[in-house]
């Protein structure tokens, strides 16, 4: 099924829905169009701790372990 004819069926499961449900569905659909995250700059202090590890990591890479 495509997103087209998905949306096109709950649209028209919308439309039939009694106002008193509109209600209830209202806050469920606006938190699915929000994103799951923010990317925000980093902080002077959040910033000043990276440089730190990657400091640490280019002296001695050896001591890092891998995320594998």
């Amino acid at each position: 099924m495509t997103a087209n004819v998905l949306r096109k069926e709950l649209q028209g499961y919308i439309a039939k829905m009694p106002e008193h449900k509109l209600i209830v569905l209202k806050p469920l659909l606006s938190e699915f169009v929000k994103p799951n995250y923010i990317i925000e700059p980093a902080s002077a202090s959040e910033r000043k701790i990276a440089e730190k590890h990657f400091k640490e990591y280019e002296e001695n890479p050896s001591s890092f372990v891998p995320l594998k």
